[in-house]
């Protein structure tokens, strides 16, 4: 009896061990750091660009794997967004423009972030993860950043320009358009301002550094009151986006003599001329011509405004991961960073995304994760991967169930054997990008009747003429949808009615990515054989083009 209190000591001393030894098997639940950026096209130096600076980017790619081919779904934010962040592709959601809120069309389904929420992650976000408002702020998230309050007693600093005379031009556009057009008319992108400002502020007056602080602030407040929880923290970064707005010395970093045109200028040759649209969004800036080409020495510039945003946001980037690592999560984060959509820089001569095109469809993506070995660290797959696959690779790296609404498929097996064979073929779509705006809604009373008014006559006028008879205003204008699929050599685009299932294709593009990597020559019609097997190829889907695991 005299060793029972010795006895009761040690068996506490050991229950004590064993809850710490449970508390710290829990703690070892990955988190994950999901960067999302707007409009960045592979213009990265980790991805080959002789021009970009993006030192933090291409490190991480250096610690990570990176997807040499990973495409989006749509070439446009919303539904490339609602459908990356669902799980399911843009038709299966119906949102194949910017306009319809994934939640009010799918009342029932579970986001990626809301998955993980259930799942016993804090789940939080700042800048743009979502498009817009369409954020699911209710479901998806378990908690709200940091309040303003925590970053500094001062007012809140105001986003957009900054320069008086550029402040003063928007706003007076603004309200000519809304006076004319109604409500909806900024909504549909009129009255804007001008295309790029470099003003010499710091980071963090603009919206891109401002949510970084918040991300690393509320970072700390998770970290310090539960630090036991596994966390999804989602930084989204606006630019490079237009309006082109970052402190100055990001467009100091280049020399407008090192700037290189898009190598090609022109359409595809006897490619759909319903693919192209009349650079829509560049031009309702208010210093971009309202018709004819951009000059050269315009073009340069622009270009230099796009990488100058790059760099500004790879520098918030920067920060996100210095604030990781110095929390001591790093090495139990899973980080991964990806862009909705790529972006035409003059190339097939027009600006903005929303084509089915290579350039607008390809994106970088990058993952590192704790489980990784040091060899897969800083090696590169051109295994072709699609956005909707994130969902259920991050859900698969951390264990949590996948829902049977996902239409991706885990790519967690090439973070093992990252040159195993793997999908057939990946897919997007846009619906005529010539007929509709770059939000890919319909054409707006005000878009019709403002200088866009004789472009959309120009490029109706070389629809009719290449279609012929298969022209129908109803058709082209409201239901005709370009579904594009990358293959290992090929980019395959057929145009029909996405209305009826069982149309046939109206128009085929074929383009040879051995031959012709930019998409110069449209070979479909000198093809009937390959169109023929890659339409069978095309007509088994996303389903019938999954990779096949042993």
């Amino acid at each position: 009896m005299k060793y029972a209190p010795i006895i009761l000591l040690l068996f506490i001393i050991s229950s004590c061990q064993s809850q710490k030894e449970n508390k710290k098997q829990v703690k070892q639940k990955p988190n994950i750091l999901f960067i999302a950026i707007d409009d960045l096209r592979p213009e990265l130096g980790t991805y080959g660009s002789k021009i970009a600076q993006s030192p933090n980017i291409d490190a991480l790619a250096n610690t990570g794997l990176q997807f040499n081919n990973a495409y989006c779904q749509e070439a446009i934010c919303s539904p490339s967004r609602a459908s990356l962040m669902t799980g399911a592709r843009p038709e299966s959601i119906n949102v194949i423009e910017n306009f319809t809120y994934f939640r009010d069309a799918n009342p029932d389904i579970v986001t990626l972030p809301q998955q993980l929420w259930a799942n016993g992650y804090e789940t939080v976000h700042t800048g743009k993860i979502f498009h817009g408002k369409y954020n699911d702020p209710k479901l998806s998230w378990s908690r709200k950043p940091v309040p303003h309050s925590v970053l500094s007693g001062e007012k809140k600093p105001k986003f957009g320009f900054k320069l008086p005379e550029n402040i003063k031009m928007q706003k007076e556009n603004s309200a000519a358009m809304i006076a004319k057009y109604g409500k909806n008319a900024l909504r549909n992108g009129l009255g804007k301002g001008p295309a790029y400002e470099f003003a010499d502020y710091p980071d963090n007056t603009y919206e891109d550094g401002y949510n970084t602080d918040l991300a690393i602030a509320t970072l700390k407040d998770m970290l310090r009151k539960n630090p036991d929880k596994p966390f999804f923290l989602g930084l989204g970064m606006k630019k490079p986006h237009l309006d082109w707005q970052a402190p100055k010395k990001y467009w100091d970093l280049y020399n407008e003599e090192d700037i290189k045109l898009a190598a090609q200028k022109n359409a595809p040759k006897d490619g759909a001329t319903m693919g192209l649209h009349a650079s829509f969004e560049l031009r309702a800036r208010a210093d971009i011509p309202k018709k004819g080409g951009i000059s050269d020495e315009q073009a340069i510039k622009l270009k230099h405004a796009y990488l100058a945003c790059v760099s500004y946001i790879d520098a918030q980037i920067g920060r996100m991961l210095k604030a990781l690592d110095e929390s001591g999560q790093r090495d139990n984060t899973i980080i991964i960073l990806w862009s909705d959509h790529g972006w035409h820089l003059g190339d097939m001569g027009i600006w903005g995304k929303a084509t089915n095109y290579e350039i607008a469809t390809r994106v970088p993506l990058i993952i590192s994760a704790p489980s990784m070995s040091k060899n897969i660290r800083g090696t590169k797959t051109d295994a072709l991967v699609e956005l909707v696959d994130m969902y259920p690779t991050l859900c698969d790296l951390v264990d949590v169930a996948v829902p049977n609404t996902v239409e991706g498929q885990s790519f967690k097996p090439l973070l093992t054997n990252p040159k195993q064979d793997w999908k057939t073929a990946v897919f997007s779509q846009f619906p005529t990008p010539a007929l509709r705006e770059w939000a890919a809604n319909p054409l707006s009373k005000g878009m019709k009747e403002t200088s866009f008014g004789p472009l959309i006559e120009e490029v109706e006028a070389k629809i009719k003429k290449q279609q012929g008879d298969k022209w129908n205003r109803d058709l082209f204008e409201n239901k005709l949808m370009g579904y594009s699929m990358r293959t290992k050599n090929y980019r395959f685009i057929v145009w029909k009615d996405y209305t009826n299932k069982n149309a046939e294709p109206i128009f085929i593009e074929l383009y040879d990515h051995i031959k012709d990597p930019t998409e110069t020559i449209n070979i479909a019609k000198e093809n009937p054989e390959l169109v023929t097997k890659l339409l069978a190829q095309f007509n088994k889907g996303w389903k019938g083009n999954l990779a096949q695991l042993n």
